[in-house]
């Protein structure tokens, strides 16, 4: 069974950075479609970035783009998520998701394989 793990949470202050990563146990994240969500307390489950893992084409929410950066690391079969001046609003827990396929989705539902989730905190 595919098995996501996230890792790379914690407590940062504003302007701060901080890198979280996704492994993958049981397969490949080859031919697959890696993306991360993030849920706030009483808040939706939202869209943060995607990466096609065969292409390495890479999407990003609205609201983070300039501040992110997804990557792979294809020895590892790893993604990182590379995040800089973060704020508050930033603090959620960060979800990292997976679907057979090149196309990139922003909607939850579209992914099958899901992380238990890391915390990020940031601090004002």
């Amino acid at each position: 069974q595919v098995q996501l793990v996230e890792s790379g949470g914690g407590l940062v202050q504003a302007g701060g950075s901080l890198r979280l990563s996704c492994a993958v146990s049981g397969g490949t994240f080859s031919g697959y479609v890696v993306a991360w969500f993030r849920q706030a307390p009483w808040k939706a489950r939202d869209f943060v970035a995607a990466l096609n893992w065969s292409g390495g084409r890479t999407n990003y929410a609205d609201s983070m783009r300039g501040r992110v950066t997804m990557s792979r690391d294809n020895t590892e079969n790893t993604v990182h998520l590379q995040m800089s001046n973060l704020n508050p609003e930033d603090t959620a827990t960060y979800y990292c998701a997976s679907r057979r396929g090149q196309s990139i989705a922003t909607g939850s539902f579209v992914y099958d394989y899901w992380g238990q989730g890391t915390q990020v905190t940031v601090s004002s």
